[in-house]
């Protein structure tokens, strides 16, 4: 049986953890950001004073194997009065952190809920904020504004950083010291997967971790925030915050999404991520690209209204290459 820790926060993590839980062979566990403050999540946390629930429930989801009204109820999402924009799951996770007096207990009791299939654990328990701080010395505060800013890029982030910093929950580094395999990404770079790496600690563990390192990188670029990004680029944004060198592998996607799909995209700005070879000269990792789009899937925007086509990862495929990387030697 295999150790594989997938670490980052929202839909990446989601996609990857629905994509390995049919390999019964592999005992999965998920480390979990703790930044997240926008929308339903983020009114609980200014008016409950809990933890972020958002993304752990993600991860809980993806990981159940509880029939599929459980996985609907817990992703079920209120449309009007004054629950209107609140996440059932994310409300039943606040719930139970008040009952049981801490998050990581009701964590826990929802591995036994929802009928889990590996380990969901936050990468810290402290109540923690992410800031990026600007060139000019301005700061933005909170993920939830830092994740809808479209100027992160022509601002100039000098650096991202959490306050307070935060302890890595022990747990995390129990499942980080197990591991054969340690996962990172999908996700958007800023807000989802480096503020896991800010917590005190967390990256020098991972680096020095037995286990092989692999980066999924995002298919396309998010606007002001990765603009014009190559693969090389988003690895070398993550290896700035987790450590020079640390990463094994980088997986990419070689094929293009239709050209309907791209235009879509760049209505909003957003763009197919290029990989050129020659930016993986000299690179200590392994750079591997296959075909891992998916079908194209619906989701809503930020106001939960206007519906919007997403180019994702076929689960199949990358379930394959993980594996196959699992048995490289």
């Amino acid at each position: 049986m295999k150790n594989i820790v997938v670490i980052g926060g929202g839909t990446g993590t989601f996609t990857v953890l629905s994509a390995l839980k049919q390999y019964k062979e592999l005992n999965l566990s998920a480390i979990v950001s703790m930044a997240d403050d926008g929308g339903s999540t983020g009114r609980l946390r200014d008016e409950l004073g809990v933890l972020p629930p958002g993304d752990v429930r993600q991860c809980l989801v993806a990981l159940s194997e509880s029939d599929v009204l459980m996985r609907d109820l817990f992703n079920y999402r209120f449309s009007s009065g004054a629950l209107k924009g609140h996440n059932f799951g994310n409300l039943f996770i606040s719930a139970l952190e008040k009952i049981t007096g801490g998050f990581d207990s009701a964590v826990e009791s929802l591995e036994d809920i929802l009928k889990i299939r590996g380990k969901v654990v936050p990468v810290t328990l402290d109540k923690i904020k992410l800031f990026a701080e600007f060139e000019n010395g301005e700061m933005m505060v909170g993920e939830g504004q830092i994740d809808t800013s479209e100027n992160l890029l022509s601002r100039k982030v000098k650096r991202f950083f959490l306050s307070p910093q935060g302890e890595v929950n022990p747990k995390a580094k129990e499942v980080i010291n197990e591991a054969d395999l340690i996962i990172i990404g999908p996700g958007d770079v800023y807000t989802s997967i480096i503020p896991n790496f800010l917590v005190n600690d967390l990256a020098d563990f991972i680096c020095s971790s037995k286990a092989k390192k692999v980066y999924l990188c995002n298919l396309m670029t998010k606007f002001g925030h990765s603009d014009n990004f190559s693969v090389a680029d988003f690895a070398v944004e993550v290896e700035k915050y987790l450590g020079k060198n640390c990463l094994d592998y980088v997986v990419y996607n070689d094929k293009k999404p239709n050209e309907e799909l791209i235009k879509k995209y760049a209505r909003k700005k957003e763009y197919f991520v290029n990989f050129d070879k020659v930016d993986f000269k000299d690179k200590k990792y392994k750079s591997i690209g296959k075909d891992l789009i998916g079908e194209a899937s619906h989701d809503q925007d930020k106001n939960d209204e206007v519906k919007r086509t997403l180019v994702r990862h076929n689960l199949e495929k990358l379930g394959k290459v993980i594996l196959s990387i699992i048995k490289d030697k």
